[in-house]
């Protein structure tokens, strides 16, 4: 009688899975994908990639005239980079999904490590092999049945020997005992601490941007002052997402001088400001507390941080109008040239005594144009040949009209509107080189005298709550490396089998096994095997 095999049974065809199942497969290869150790590693090389374009390109947030200037210089290519956020590389949509994703493909390749390595640390050690002779490393040796004790004692030498080994004893048929001892464990801890201190390093950056702030000021290097009372205070402002600067560390600072030394080629070799802070309780008792602030060597105080930047020029002018009043200002001027400390800017003039608006705003001055720390002139245009105020001079434009001033609008302290003067509210009626000294008269007998010229310095404020997280993750990022590489795991069994009748001395069988790169573990193993069977203490 014949029997008909029923057909195998094939799995079903994607065409026939349910629409459910497949998005499930989806889902889970996604996460297992994202998940893997892999991904992250490619991960944080796209997240170094995508970091690069932050310094090598100008950021808007540190410099967005210098953002500007770029975009200018580059045509179609620097409009297309900004559409493309790279001027604003760490706050871009890009960068954050990078971000993001490595974050969540680190928390979840981490997890299950790390529960298979609490997992390994409760494990006994495996079980002594059979044949000991196979391993990689082995030694036998005889001990006389006059000179040792028997098994029990040979045992606890041994343990006494392999004192910080992971070990176990176990016993065999007709009496025979083993040891198995491990080693090394440290370098899957120094591991897992690794990943985990990235993870922290980039959960506490991240933090950092939603609970810091960073702020650009200028201050005169004439005993003029700065307090971190709110952000109407600074030039510049950058809050993070849970900063509303309503809730500044308060302290001020001081600024009493500025001292600036150049190599022979103009470079900046040495900045150097003599400050004066107030913070905490001196805020009431009105202490100063002198301070040497340097480009490297900020000033930290309630939890912030003040850097020294840079430095400018301030040219001093004083006008005498008409019915004999003067006012003098020293406003800072932009540095154009930094090799030479070329400066541009606008200083700006409102006539005092009159009361009628519509005729004030008509008799408004702006002085605008160029200062020049030493002057050099190359035909008739004025420029610097060096960077140290030796021989100052300006070549300025003075502007009479209305500046704008009561517009309701912000403008900049460099420069004038230029829409004033295209519509002729706002007129050339001087140009004039100037030194310190000289002066212009205007047609209406108003002069305009050119002081000399004072120094400004460039101060940054940050607060980032994580740095001392940020520091202590990336200091446990470097030592978990260094376990990770330099430790190394292997494994050690000892067989003690006792002495017959026949042959009444002691075997002692030593195998070892590298789980990792056996370099160096055979000098170890033949110092270890040696006092294991010498019996010598280690």
């Amino acid at each position: 009688m014949s029997t008909v095999e029923a057909p195998p049974k094939t799995p079903p065809s994607p065409r026939h899975t349910t629409p459910g199942k497949r998005v499930w497969a989806f889902v889970r290869n996604t996460w297992r994908g994202l998940t893997s150790m892999r991904t992250a590693l490619v991960l944080l090389f796209l997240l170094a990639l995508a970091a690069l374009p932050g310094a090598l390109l100008p950021q808007r947030k540190l410099n967005a005239p210098k953002v500007a200037e770029y975009i200018a210089a580059h045509g179609w290519w620097g409009t297309l980079l900004d559409k493309l956020e790279f001027y604003d590389v760490y706050s871009s949509i890009w960068f954050s999904a990078i971000y993001l994703l490595l974050m969540i493909s680190l928390i979840g390749c981490l997890t299950p490590r790390s529960f298979e390595y609490v997992k390994a640390m409760r494990a006994k050690p495996v079980l002594t092999p059979r044949n000991l002779a196979r391993m990689p490393h082995y030694r036998l040796g005889r001990r006389d049945a006059d000179t040792t004790a028997d098994v029990a004692a040979e045992l606890a030498a041994v343990h006494k020997q392999l004192s910080g080994w992971r070990r176990v004893e176990r016993e065999e048929a007709d009496g025979v005992r083993t040891i198995s001892a491990e080693r090394g464990f440290l370098r899957e801890t120094g591991n897992l601490v690794f990943h985990f201190s990235m993870l922290g390093l980039i959960v506490f950056f991240a933090l950092g941007k939603l609970y810091g702030y960073e702020g650009q000021v200028i201050v005169q290097a004439n005993g003029d002052s700065f307090c971190n009372a709110g952000i109407y205070n600074y030039d510049s402002f950058n809050a993070g997402l849970r900063v509303d600067g309503t809730d500044l560390d308060p302290f001020c600072v001081k600024v009493n001088d500025f001292t600036a030394r150049y190599t022979e080629s103009g470079q900046p070799d040495y900045y150097h400001s003599n400050i004066e802070y107030q913070s905490g309780p001196d805020l009431e008792t009105g202490t100063w507390r002198p301070y040497g602030l340097e480009v490297n060597s900020p000033l930290r105080t309630v939890g912030d941080r003040v850097y020294l930047l840079g430095h400018g020029y301030s040219p001093k002018f004083t006008v005498t109008f008409p019915d004999g009043s003067q006012r003098t200002q020293n406003t800072q001027w932009r540095t154009v040239d930094p090799t030479t400390m070329l400066a541009e800017g606008a200083t700006k003039f409102d006539q005092p005594g009159i009361t009628d608006e519509v005729q004030r705003r008509t008799r408004q001055l702006a002085i605008t144009g160029l200062f020049a720390p030493t002057a050099f002139l190359h035909g008739s245009v004025l420029t610097s040949s060096a960077p140290e105020a030796k021989d100052p001079a300006v070549a300025v434009d003075v502007l009479r009209g209305d500046l704008g001033l009561d517009a309701g609008r912000g403008q900049s302290v460099f420069e004038v509107d230029q829409t004033l003067v295209d519509d002729g509210r706002l007129k050339k009626v001087a140009r004039e080189n100037l030194k310190a000294g000289q002066e212009i008269k205007l047609d209406d007998g108003t002069r305009v005298r050119f002081d000399g010229v004072g120094q400004w310095v460039s101060l940054q404020v940050s607060h980032d709550p994580t740095q001392g997280f940020v520091l202590g993750f990336a200091i446990a990022m470097f030592l978990g490396l260094g376990a990770s590489l330099l430790v190394k795991r292997r494994r050690l069994w000892v067989r003690v089998k006792p002495g017959t009748e026949g042959d009444p001395g002691t075997v002692i069988e030593v195998a070892g096994l590298a789980r990792t790169d056996q370099a160096g573990y055979g000098e170890e193993f033949q110092r270890v095997s040696e006092r294991l069977i010498s019996g010598q203490k280690g």
